[in-house]
């Protein structure tokens, strides 16, 4: 592709297995408590922490073994729980946008948590932060909620940054070589989202450019991250 060029800055297809969730001192906690599954207590699981911290990988980390349908808190205005069985498992995510998204979305998390309650079911709901946090106008499903054990992915260490950033360029298709890892690693702000927003900009300089990721390109992507964020 010629310096001229326009690049697109196209979806990765994340890889979502088992085998590429990295398990470090920064999560570890959390995959045990997700691993426990079927015995949650009450069969509910809050999975919380920042954005790109890694709770939907978990998810569907989860939802391949406990064969869960998965389901964006968006959704549950639309869905009557009586279409889900009540021994059925399930992941609600970004669930801490309940407040914003109206009382219909509470009423039926509420329904569904007494219809998977009562029928042996199991529910996983993530966000931000635990579930006492998230303002619910609805008294009941507050309390359903709060008392469900909380999986807390922490922000990443070193290791889990790089192994995140290593995924990240091999779903786009990038081969980078370690010395650029551990040159991001160190400069980068330390976050999931700025991994993901840092490996796409990288993606795109590289393709517009016609240059493969190298520390040089590392830098100047960098340094423009910091004049234009």
């Amino acid at each position: 592709m010629g310096p001229h060029q326009l690049a697109f800055d196209l979806p990765a297809r994340p890889a979502l297995g088992r085998e590429v969730f990295f398990i470090c001192p920064a999560n570890w906690l959390a995959v045990a408590l997700v691993d426990r599954w079927p015995a949650w207590p009450g069969g509910r699981l809050a999975v919380v922490g920042p954005p790109g911290s890694g709770k939907t990988h978990l998810a569907h980390v989860w939802a391949a073994t406990a064969r869960a349908r998965l389901l964006p808190a968006a959704a549950l205005p639309g869905l009557d729980p009586a279409s889900l069985p009540g021994d059925a498992a399930l992941a609600v995510e970004d669930a801490d946008r309940l407040p914003d998204l109206g009382p219909a979305a509470e009423e039926t998390l509420f329904h569904l948590c007494n219809r998977l309650g009562a029928g042996g079911g199991t529910l996983m709901v993530s966000g931000r932060n635990a579930p006492a946090f998230w303002a619910l106008t609805l008294p009941d499903l507050a309390s359903r909620l709060a008392v469900a054990p909380v999986a807390v992915l922490e922000p990443p260490d070193d290791t889990l940054l790089s192994a995140v950033l290593r995924k990240l360029f091999s779903d786009r298709g990038i081969g980078v070589g370690p010395e650029v890892i551990r040159y991001l690693v160190a400069r980068m702000e330390r976050s999931f989202e700025a991994a993901e927003r840092l490996t796409a900009r990288l993606d795109v300089a590289g393709l517009e450019t016609g240059r493969p990721v190298t520390i040089r390109l590392a830098a100047e992507v960098l340094a423009r991250e910091k004049t234009d964020p």
